[in-house]
């Protein structure tokens, strides 16, 4: 009887709840055991999660945790935005404590999540995931969510055959016609044109003859490319693009160039980017 007591007096302290009484340090603690031997290397810097997750409009009252007797061992850490009229809890970080998986703690915690999001106006949930990992791809699949697109990342120095001289206008995010821009309802939700604005970006025109050919967004001090487009696409505006980047940074990363964009995709192969890792974006109407 007394180990039966002890057992229930357990299974109380184990609950699921929003996150947004603990922590920061304490949530990427918890997020950094939960990541850690990932596919990919991550940062361990707090400052930099604090300003990521503040960029991406995370909001801890619509995040949720799984607490065991008031340890965090699990997480979905949701960014909310409004996107075309919709709604949208964007998980930006789901973990789990290694010793607690395999005990479906994820679904639990969506179970808990779904109804609470739709109080609160949440219409659609999405996600990105790497394509290699097949267990999280089965469980978010298991929960709803569907493959909605497909993303490929890169990283490397440019390496252009040609240094043609380019015209390179520096600008601000409001000076961009975003509405009028190419492909932007294909970036992902960390580089919409909505959530690189709160980012450490600069923002760039290519001029030719006087009027812009293309751009490009870039964080100078890392080199990640957020976006870049050309406004007509032939290879000289490829070439002359990269050699305006080139001059702000020769080291790039580019994350989630989505695989529908076979141009775009085919021109960073030819300057010898490496792909690193492939993603999807999954994503579950509410």
């Amino acid at each position: 009887m007394k180990n039966s007591i002890q057992n229930s007096e357990k299974q109380e302290k184990v609950i699921v709840k929003k996150i947004k009484s603990i922590g920061i340090e304490a949530i990427i603690d918890c997020f950094l055991k939960s990541f850690k031997n990932y596919f990919l290397e991550i940062p361990t810097d707090v400052n930099y999660y604090k300003q990521r997750w503040k960029s991406a409009k995370v909001d801890f009252n619509l995040s949720y945790g799984m607490f065991d007797d008031g340890r965090l061992i699990g997480f979905i850490i949701n960014a909310v935005d409004e996107r075309n009229g919709t709604k949208i809890a964007f998980n930006t970080g789901t973990g789990v404590l290694p010793e607690y998986r395999g005990k479906r703690i994820v679904k639990s915690i969506y179970d808990y999540a779904i109804p609470d999001l739709k109080i609160n106006g949440i219409t659609k949930c999405s996600l990105e995931v790497i394509t290699d990992n097949i267990k999280a791809i089965r469980s978010y699949k298991s929960i709803g969510f569907e493959i909605c697109k497909t993303f490929e990342c890169y990283k490397g120095d440019i390496n252009l055959t040609t240094s043609e001289k380019v015209e390179l206008n520096k600008e601000n995010h409001s000076t961009f016609d975003w509405d009028n821009l190419p492909n932007q309802d294909l970036y992902s939700w960390d580089f919409h044109s909505k959530i690189i604005k709160n980012g450490d970006y600069s923002y760039y025109q290519i001029i030719k003859d006087n009027f812009p050919e293309s751009y490009f967004v870039i964080n100078p001090k890392n080199g990640y490319l957020a976006q870049f487009e050309v406004l007509k696409e032939n290879k000289g505006n490829w070439n002359r693009l990269f050699n305006g980047i080139k001059k702000i940074s020769e080291t790039i990363r580019v994350i989630n160039i989505d695989k529908r964009l076979s141009k775009k995709i085919e021109f960073v192969n030819s300057i010898g980017l490496l792909n690193t890792i492939n993603q999807y974006e999954m994503e579950m109407e509410l």
